[in-house]
């Protein structure tokens, strides 16, 4: 049977979605938000930008040791002097200087961010008690580093941040650009986050394996920013989301008979998982990763139908099990 070729044209819609900005009615649980955590951000930016010598980058250096280690990846220089030295250099140039005045500009104050990230952290802890809250840091990297997350330690690039229309943009397609403002710098922290806890099968190199784990990863921020709308967490704007469960059936119809599901050459999987401006093996008009989209649909039906807690559905490492049980069926348009 011929897929019926998609649409895609933005439809007058008949139901709501919550995308586009927080739900007005949407509230925090108050008892995960009543617990203790120690937390704060440093603003590393301002304190490099205000050193004068090679004497004052060596003293944050030391002061800063994870910071240097892990991101400026001090042990890649003949010494530590030698690293100061190209840090006096990278921050008396003209233009970075510029750069870091966007920054402060735009980014006068953080504080919302630090809250927004204050009560991620104790979702995450409410559900998985064993996660340690990271250290995190600001800082301007000349539009050469967006986010580096470890368990022990975030940096954010608030150059990456700047608004789209910026003169400073970060050389990346536009379609991904307009993912780095504001609104979606937390969501991208708890995402990678969510890798921490993320079991898969390495065996399994499957489409199908791949669709879980993204699904698994965006289940778990929707769980950890409950009031965050999808737009921001997988990065589809409103009407592309509303276009996807328009086109459900076709979509998932593709995926079926051409038997994706247990594809395994990564240059298959790449068109529905990878990065690009639209998924062009379905239609130039759909939008890319729709694999991942489709996975965090499986993945809410499986949540839903065996009831089953976060922490048990992110230990859950089988892929096929998941799909199983998920009882998946796309939505009909209404």
């Amino acid at each position: 049977m011929r897929l019926r070729p998609l649409a895609f044209l933005i439809p007058v819609l008949l139901f709501a979605f919550a995308c586009g900005k927080k739900d007005e009615t949407c509230e925090l649980d108050p008892e995960i938000l009543a617990q203790d955590l120690d937390f704060g951000i440093t603003r590393l930016e301002d304190e490099f930008f205000a050193a004068k010598t090679t004497e004052d980058f060596g003293f944050l250096l030391e002061k800063y040791p994870d910071f240097a280690e892990v991101y400026l990846e001090k042990n890649t220089y003949p010494s530590a002097d030698s690293l100061a030295s190209s840090l006096l250099a990278i921050h008396q140039d003209s233009a970075m200087r510029v750069l870091y005045d966007s920054v402060k500009v735009e980014y006068p104050d953080i504080s919302d961010i630090e809250k927004d990230l204050e009560n991620a952290f104790k979702y995450i802890k409410h559900f998985f008690p064993e996660f340690k809250v990271p250290k995190v840091y600001t800082f301007v990297s000349g539009l050469n580093s967006d986010l580096v997350v470890t368990e022990e330690m975030i940096v954010i690039g608030l150059d990456y941040f700047l608004p789209a229309d910026h003169a400073f943009q970060p050389d990346i397609a536009r379609y991904m650009a307009e993912r780095y403002e504001k609104p979606y710098l937390v969501p991208m922290i708890v995402l990678a986050i969510s890798s921490q806890f993320n079991t898969v099968n390495p065996k399994d190199n499957t489409l199908l394996s791949e669709m879980i784990y993204y699904g698994k990863a965006y289940h778990f921020v929707k769980a950890i920013l409950p009031c965050t709308s999808d737009q921001y967490i997988i990065g589809y704007s409103p009407a592309e989301i509303a276009e996807c469960y328009d086109n459900e059936e076709f979509i998932w119809s593709h995926f079926v008979e051409n038997e994706l599901l247990y594809e395994t050459n990564p240059f298959e999987i790449r068109k529905y998982i990878g990065e690009a401006p639209f998924t062009d093996a379905i239609s130039t008009k759909a939008p890319g990763r729709l694999g991942r989209w489709l996975g965090w649909n499986i993945v809410d039906d499986y949540q839903v139908n065996r009831a089953v807690t976060l922490p048990e559905l992110m230990k859950e490492s089988d892929a096929e099990t998941i799909f199983r049980q998920s009882g998946y069926r796309p939505r009909r348009p209404e």
